[in-house]
Order: structure tokens, then C-alpha cells, then sequence
């Protein structure tokens, strides 16, 4: 699974001008399933990311993690993130996982998350959603597992 995580100040998406989704400090997760990825990865992933010591602590160094601080997360589907742009100027996603393996592994993500006792909000899977943020720091971190 692939992820780009920023830590945000806040942080929201919004479906047909409807917010569906949002969180105070914390991380922003747009989370793609690729080709071959299973239960296993989306545990890993999860894991990974609610470890990452990318908050302040009192010294003001990056050693503080989500779990740390007891901040939030807005995972959106993201599947441009298995966009290839190797060859011409039009990007494939053909590594991205076919759109219901994609969705069960998005849920199956969530589901991880949620279960480190991590406060969870979600964007719509296929949706054209529209998310806004504040990026803190700014701490913007790309993950492949």
C-alpha cells in the first residue's frame, strides 16, 4: 500500500459541497491500494504510520507520534498515488488495485487505524471529493509497504 501523510493543523473534505470529513490536529492520509497488496499491508501500513514520531514534544523535536498526542486522521482514498508517469505525458495507474479489491483494502485501512484507538474521519471511496487543509509544519511524508 502507498500512502502520503501530512500533519495538519486541521484538515476536511467535502463531498457535493457537503463536509463528510474532518479533524483537528493530527494526519492527513491519502492511502492507495496497489496491484498485489493484501490485509497484511493495510496492518502494516497502519502500525507504521501510527508510530511515526513527527510531532513536536516539548523541546520542540520531531519525537512525539499520532499515538503520542492523541491527534486525529482523515484517510482518503487516493489512487492517482499509483500514477506512473515514466513515459509520456498522461499517467498510467494500471499498478493502482482494480477499484473493489481498492475499496476493501480502504476499508479494511480504516478498520486498522481505528483499532490502535486512533480517532478516525474518511473521505467517500470513488467520490470527487474536494479537501482542504492546513499543512503543519509543513511534514509531508511518503510511505510505500
Amino acid at each position: 500500500m502507498r500512502a502520503l501523510i501530512q500533519r495538519v493543523s486541521e484538515a476536511q473534505v467535502d463531498v457535493a459541497g457537503q463536509t463528510i470529513g474532518k479533524i483537528d490536529a493530527g494526519l492527513l492520509i491519502l492511502v492507495c491500494a496497489m496491484q498485489g497488496d493484501d490485509a497484511a499491508k493495510s496492518k502494516q501500513l497502519a502500525a507504521k504510520i501510527s508510530k511515526l514520531r513527527i510531532f513536536k514534544d516539548e523541546d520542540g523535536k520531531m519525537n512525539r507520534s499520532l499515538i503520542d498526542t492523541g491527534g486525529s486522521a482523515l484517510i482518503v482514498s487516493q489512487f492517482t498515488l499509483a500514477g506512473d508517469t515514466s513515459r509520456g505525458n498522461r499517467p498510467g495507474f494500471s499498478s493502482a488495485a482494480p477499484p473493489a479489491e481498492g475499496e476493501a483494502l480502504y476499508q479494511q485501512f480504516i478498520a486498522d487505524v481505528r483499532s490502535l484507538d486512533i480517532t478516525v474521519e474518511t473521505g467517500q471511496f470513488g467520490a470527487d471529493m474536494a479537501v482542504t487543509l492546513t499543512n503543519d509544519g509543513p511534514v509531508t511524508l511518503w510511505l510505500d509497504v
